[in-house]
């Protein structure tokens, strides 16, 4: 079984947590974590339901640039909560535990990392960052600081998904070749639709939105949401590729891929985005098995039998989602035995919403100082897969990957794709 880090990587870091204690403001079992929350928005919102959940968790202040997505929150929570249009303003609080950051991917990094050299626990959402040098900085912030930094890839969480990963590292589907995973939904012909640059809101930052990102006009197709479909501040393979893939490297037990190489480009879709409406990426793994993701926004129609996930076994096929897994049993094919190779297996999940339980996790690592399911090191493996997969689209090229130096060894020109320069005053810290 390949483990998630190296075993000296692994035990340095549980040593780093460990020595935190004495840092830590230790919580006793039942006492309450103050919790601030930076961008309120779509996912920001459904975080702020999962954390009500929690009878020891105490949401004081909620920060964003859009203020209507604030007034909305604290309405929500009954205006009981400080609001922030400046997220240091609510880092800078001593009386907050840790901070729940959901705000656009291209924020990530600089949020985790000043949260966590002020002392705050970070949960911060999907994708961990934009770029791959910061990811790299986000877990040494993690680490250098002593904090519990969770990454929202909350399927790291599920019992199920746990029980699963044991069945496929002790062969119970045999040696897996191939896993697919995609993003579908058919979009043509008008996407996220077009609109001139103009002024922004009267209620947004505009400039604060941008943060580190070249300064640009304002378009209604970016913000507050559409964002997910411009390279400069996410993509489609980072925002739902990181979930799939995380899920099927645990599986196999992959920590990186050796090789990566993208197809894609504006095929149909007839909108503002400048990232693909079609493309499909192929991660050549060291185990010795290719992993693709899909992102097809002009088509809706399933791609696989069931499920989000699928890991193709010389012994079964195993069909992934957070309600369950069926695992479709392999006959023997040309020169072989015929016959099946196992048992079907049917297997339904009983555990409802994985983000109310990885909150859970998340809070209670807060008062134990211990690893949390989807450490920060996790969150990055897995967010710099997708990130690979932009960097090969973009450069036409096949990429290999050494994942111990973390460069690309074959195209030197491609490194300069794993960050860029960040618009002033906007530093990593």
């Amino acid at each position: 079984m390949k483990s998630e880090m190296s075993r000296r990587t692994f035990v340095k870091a549980a040593a780093t947590m460990t020595a935190g204690l004495s840092a830590a403001k230790g919580h006793a079992a039942n006492e309450r974590v103050r919790l601030g929350f930076i961008g309120v928005g779509n996912r920001g919102g459904q975080l702020i339901d999962s954390t009500l959940k929690h009878a020891d968790a105490e949401i004081v202040a909620l920060c964003d640039v859009y203020e209507p997505h604030l007034a909305k929150q604290a309405e929500r929570l009954g205006g009981k909560v400080d609001k922030y249009a400046d997220f240091r303003k609510l880092i800078d609080r001593k009386d907050i535990d840790a901070v729940v950051i959901a705000s656009p991917d291209h924020w990530h990094a600089i949020h985790t990392i000043a949260a966590c050299d002020a002392g705050k626990d970070v949960y911060v959402e999907k994708p961990l960052s934009i770029t791959v040098v910061e990811g790299r900085k986000m877990v040494e912030a993690a680490r250098r600081s002593k904090r519990v930094v969770q990454v929202g890839t909350h399927r790291r969480s599920g019992k199920l998904y746990a029980d699963a990963v044991k069945l496929v590292q002790s062969g119970g589907i045999g040696k897996v070749t191939v896993a697919r995973c995609y993003r579908i939904t058919n979009m043509w012909p008008n996407g996220i639709g077009k609109a001139p640059d103009a002024g922004p809101p009267k209620d947004l930052d505009w400039d604060m939105w941008l943060g580190p990102r070249p300064k640009r006009a304002y378009r209604e197709t970016i913000a507050p949401y559409k964002f997910r479909w411009w390279q400069a501040y996410s993509s489609q393979i980072a925002n739902w590729g990181v979930h799939f893939i995380d899920a099927i490297r645990w599986c196999v037990g992959d920590n990186a891929p050796v090789s990566v190489v993208a197809l894609g480009g504006r095929f149909a879709v007839d909108d503002d985005r400048d990232i693909p409406d079609t493309m499909e990426t192929t991660f050549e793994l060291p185990s010795g098995c290719l992993v693709i993701f899909g992102q097809y926004e002009a088509n809706g129609a399933s791609a696989l039998k069931s499920g989000e996930a699928e890991l193709r076994g010389t012994k079964g096929t195993l069909y992934l989602d957070d309600g369950g897994y069926e695992i479709v049993p392999e006959k023997g094919g040309q020169f072989q035995d015929p016959a099946p190779r196992m048992e079907p297996v049917h297997v339904k999940s009983e555990e409802g919403d994985l983000t109310i339980q990885h909150i859970r996790n998340f809070l209670d690592c807060i008062k134990s100082r211990e690893m949390p399911t989807a450490d920060v090191e996790i969150g990055h493996r897995s967010t710099t897969f997708s990130l690979l997969g932009n960097i090969a689209l973009a450069t036409k090229s096949r990429i290999d990957w050494d994942a111990e130096k973390e460069r690309i060894v074959n195209n030197d020109a491609a490194n300069s794709l794993l960050h860029y320069e960040y618009r002033a005053p906007w530093t990593l810290g």
